[in-house]
């Protein structure tokens, strides 16, 4: 089993001047290393929750589906929608896009995707080769907006931590020691195996 990212989020769940506000700063002279900022803590927070803040789309490899009609999961939620489910046929190897009447997908779990053959049906056969089974899919928050704040207010802590120690290291009687109640924010949200 593989998970790629195969298109990354166009947008940031915060904007420049959200993450000023925050920083409080007035000036434009740091702008883009805050953007950069934003980019850097949004991939720790998906990093550490294992779960897309915003659209973006992942590509599930497996060697073959599962035994007896049983699901595939697709992690990274919250996953909105498949874009493609296809398959190397077990005849001639060829690479075949599954119908989508052949399989049904459930988002109605906010910590994963589910699909699973429509009803009646089973997985279609597939040659026994390495990611046999190529599952596309969308996931991630529609918008900004409904990004939750959790998420969002540790985003914006990871970028004040980010922006007011701009050094790997840190060095004298005044070292700063972490808030242990801050990754407390996402929790809720930190994928657990299923």
């Amino acid at each position: 089993m593989a998970l790629k990212l195969t298109t990354a989020r166009t947008v940031q769940p915060l904007t420049l001047a959200e993450a000023k506000l925050h920083l409080r700063v007035d000036v434009t002279d740091d702008d883009t290393l805050i953007t950069a900022l934003i980019v850097a803590a949004t991939n720790s927070a998906e990093s550490l929750m294992q779960r897309a803040v915003l659209p973006q789309t992942w590509t599930l490899s497996l060697d073959c589906f599962p035994v007896y009609a049983g699901p595939v999961w697709l992690l990274r939620p919250p996953v909105t929608s498949i874009t493609t489910l296809k398959y190397m046929q077990a005849s001639d190897g060829a690479l075949t896009t599954l119908a989508g009447t052949e399989y049904a997908f459930s988002s109605s779990t906010d910590y994963a995707g589910l699909v699973v053959p429509a009803y009646d049906k089973v997985w279609p056969a597939t040659r026994a080769f390495t990611d046999a089974v190529q599952i596309a899919f969308v996931t991630g928050y529609p918008t900004a907006a409904e990004v939750p704040e959790e998420i969002k207010a540790w985003i914006k802590l990871r970028i004040g931590s980010l922006y007011a120690n701009r050094e790997s290291w840190t060095s004298g009687r005044g070292n700063l020691s972490p808030n242990e109640h801050i990754d407390g924010l996402l929790a809720p949200y930190i994928m657990s195996v299923l």
